[in-house]
């Protein structure tokens, strides 16, 4: 009886925080519009924390409860997720065309910023001063966005499209009540998956690090997955692998301080050299196939789609195994 509480609270907390998050976001933005912030903050600040709102409030949830290695897994487990299963399903949903920008703005910046964290994993310990440097990373890489997209009008996140989906013509006075709806069902979703995810994993002796890499991993990537997709479905190729990119940046700039401020913790080697490195390995693949794609003028297509499926799907047979 116990497992079949524990998977409902998974699948019930996973749907939970993708209609909330969404909800969360269409309240902020549509805020922040009343207010007359402009069509780009709003794409910069609220659309982007939007999308890493599960994984923040997961991470959160899970070090306050005393579990804090699955805030570790989903955080690295969300990475290899959006790029091994995001972003290889949105290929062979549809070939990507990749924009000649991502190679030289964010793609440089994931590779600095997922090397940077496993510098961090090196002493096998995660506390505060961790969360620090990651904070002034994040900092530093607010600026960047702020600095360069201002002045490239072409940018998707400079296109008022681009965030009409998030803006709704409502009052000031219901999209604050819709944000501080999404954010409270945000809290409660995170709840219930944490409390089904580490259930699960006591009940079945699987470490909470094994279920922060799968399933909880899975289930915070998802609004990920259908914002890529829908963007790619509508011509937006640009937003769906910036999307993915711009996801795992935030995860390990500002997911991951999370549980450094909240359950500093002792990290298992394996995580470092294992989850760690696959991530590493994920993010290095990436960029050889955009560099190559680019090079030649070609589409990210589905047979790239289906290696990083495949990868990723090996990977996590080999959890499990």
């Amino acid at each position: 009886m116990e497992y079949v509480l524990f998977t409902l609270a998974v699948i019930g907390g996973i749907i939970g925080l993708v209609w909330s998050a969404d909800r969360f976001v269409l309240g902020a933005s549509t805020t922040a519009r009343n207010l007359g912030v402009s069509t780009l903050i709003i794409g910069l600040t609220i659309v982007s924390f939007g999308t890493s709102a599960p994984e923040i409030i997961t991470s959160a949830t899970a070090a306050l409860r005393g579990a804090p290695e699955l805030a570790i897994g989903n955080v690295l487990g969300s990475n290899i997720a959006n790029i091994g299963l995001v972003l290889g399903l949105t290929a062979l949903v549809c070939p990507i065309v990749i924009p000649t920008s991502l190679l030289k703005e964010e793609l440089p910046v994931l590779l600095i910023v997922t090397v940077a964290a496993l510098l961090i994993f090196q002493d096998l310990y995660l506390n505060w001063v961790d969360g620090i440097i990651l904070l002034i990373l994040l900092a530093c890489f607010t600026f960047f966005v702020f600095k360069i997209k201002s002045h490239l009008a072409d940018t998707h996140l400079s296109e008022p499209e681009e965030v009409s989906e998030y803006i709704a013509d409502i009052s000031t006075a219901k999209s604050i009540g819709l944000m501080l709806f999404g954010l409270i069902l945000l809290l409660i979703s995170a709840n219930a998956l944490v409390y089904g995810a580490t259930g699960i994993a006591r009940a079945l002796g699987v470490s909470e690090l094994i279920i922060g890499l799968t399933i909880v991993a899975v289930g915070t990537s998802l609004p990920e997955l259908a914002a890529s997709i829908a963007s790619v479905l509508k011509g937006h190729h640009d937003i769906a692998i910036g999307n993915v990119i711009g996801s795992n940046i935030l995860n390990l700039l500002l997911v991951l301080p999370v549980p450094a401020f909240l359950a500093p913790l002792n990290i298992e080697a394996t995580v470092l050299w294992r989850d760690g490195g696959m991530m590493l390995l994920m993010t290095l693949i990436l960029a050889v196939f955009i560099l190559l794609k680019i090079k030649s003028g070609q589409k990210f297509g589905r047979f790239l789609g289906a290696v990083l499926m495949l990868l990723y799907l090996t990977y996590t047979a080999f959890l499990f195994v």
